[in-house]
């Protein structure tokens, strides 16, 4: 395997491994685990800067000069990376989305447990 090659396949394995962290956020996030879903986000955020940096040095090869052949293979990644992206962000709004959830319902149970429910 060329170094072209191993690039895209780290921009591939890196992107992957960012979406299931942003998915299994979500996941934790729904079951009230929104600490845990935080730094699951957090992971994902690494594992997309990894993937970032090796296309940052694909497009430097080919400022300098570097003619790299569009493969299947390379779009792949490229779709691959932008879908983890979305996925990232999407992500980070439902968590934030299931921590007010949460603390919402934590306020009306113990409104209602307390009587004061006017």
């Amino acid at each position: 395997m060329d170094e072209y090659q191993e690039i895209i396949m780290g921009i591939i394995t890196n992107a992957g491994v960012a979406k299931s962290k942003a998915m299994e956020a979500i996941a934790l996030a729904q079951k009230g685990q929104t600490q845990l879903a935080a730094e699951r986000l957090e992971e994902g955020k690494d594992e997309l800067v990894k993937a970032h940096k090796l296309q940052t040095r694909l497009i430097q090869q080919e400022a300098g000069g570097t003619v790299h052949e569009i493969t299947l293979l390379m779009v792949h990644a490229q779709d691959h990376l932008m879908s983890a992206i979305t996925t990232k962000d999407l992500a980070g709004h439902m968590v934030e989305l299931y921590a007010r959830l949460n603390r919402y319902e934590e306020i009306t149970t113990h409104t209602s447990i307390g009587g004061n429910n006017g």
